[in-house]
């Protein structure tokens, strides 16, 4: 009988200890699959960029994203995929972002990056920051985009007629105007062809030259003032736009009045900048992110064209190059840079 009562005792406290050691487990681990479950709804932002890696302008799209709320490494993530100017990489990234199965893609610097996400996938939202919608069918329409993408169009091509006027306005004598182009971007040909026939209504006769890269730059400029170009003009590329402090002080050297997209060039020591304000761009952007990833479908969601353009003007630039500003030009400057 006294063996009986030990035993009992002994199961008793042996089921007292299961059940302890069950309830102190369950509170521990309660807020363990808790926060497991909550990592797990995190969602993440895959960023595709032509670039080798960050920017000022990369910057002020996670500011943006921050100002909405919107916090990375707290309440989203950000997969990362730099091309490093290799176009041909593109392809491949966004298809890894893809297979990554993230929620929502952002394409950056330029159109090419657009292309190939959409080319990787038609069910993932992507926004493009920087895209050419017109002649590549990255959308339908741009109020109603009806698919997986919208974003930010900046009107590439019209932009570069506008500047080759601006560069006429400039210099009312020029006939023979070099230009700087990087032939890989899908809207390349387009551009080119708007600004032949700009050309030829303007009464200009267009020196083209194709940059692959880089180490193209100086024979270009070469090539240029060989056959005697009178200005130059830079079609918009991510990868020229790195080449801008480069690029300002070749036309310098060689004695070219030069236009370019981005008022970044104009800061470098170009002549004239005509554009959109980048860093603006890529603020706005992050609101078309922080919309899809509350719900809303890229295909509710108008792409946008930029509200801010500025024309500014390098005068130290002018002075070097012995140049004259009309002053029509100036009164509609927004910045003049002494």
């Amino acid at each position: 009988m006294r063996q009986l009562r030990i035993a009992y005792c002994r199961l008793r406290i042996g089921s007292t200890a299961l059940f302890i050691m069950a309830l102190t487990f369950g509170l521990f681990a309660a807020p363990l699959d808790a926060e497991a479950q909550q990592a797990t709804k995190i969602p993440r932002i895959g960023y595709l960029s032509p670039r080798p890696g960050p920017s000022f302008y990369d910057e002020a799209f996670l500011k943006g994203l921050r100002d909405l709320g919107d916090i990375e490494g707290q309440n989203v993530a950000i997969e990362y995929r730099w091309a490093n100017w290799g176009s041909e990489r593109l392809a491949a990234l966004a298809a890894e972002l893809v297979h990554l199965k993230v929620d929502v893609i952002v394409s950056t610097g330029g159109s090419a990056p657009a292309v190939a996400a959409k080319n990787a996938t038609r069910v993932i939202p992507i926004t493009f920051i920087t895209g050419e919608r017109v002649g590549l069918g990255l959308v339908p329409s741009l109020s109603r985009p009806g698919g997986n993408l919208t974003g930010m169009n900046i009107f590439t091509n019209e932009l570069n007629v506008k500047r080759l006027e601006l560069l006429k306005e400039t210099l009312p004598g020029a006939t023979r105007v070099g230009v700087l182009a990087n032939p890989r971007p899908p809207t390349y040909r387009l551009a080119r062809g708007n600004l032949e026939d700009a050309a030829r209504s303007l009464g200009v006769r267009l020196n083209v030259r194709e940059v692959h890269g880089s180490n193209e730059l100086d024979s270009a400029f070469s090539a240029m003032v060989k056959d005697r170009v009178e200005a130059l003009l830079v079609v918009n590329d991510p990868m020229l736009f790195a080449q801008r402090g480069r690029i300002a002080d070749l036309a310098a050297k060689n004695h070219l009045p030069g236009i370019y997209e981005w008022r970044e060039f104009s800061e470098a020591g170009g002549l004239v900048g005509y554009g959109a304000d980048l860093a603006d761009l890529y603020r706005h952007a992050s609101t078309y992110v922080d919309k899809i990833l509350r719900g809303a479908k890229p295909a509710d969601l108008p792409v946008e064209q930029p509200t801010k353009f500025e024309l500014v003007i390098n005068l130290k630039t002018a002075k070097a190059l012995g140049l004259t500003i009309p002053q029509s030009l100036l009164v509609r400057a927004d910045e003049v840079i002494q």
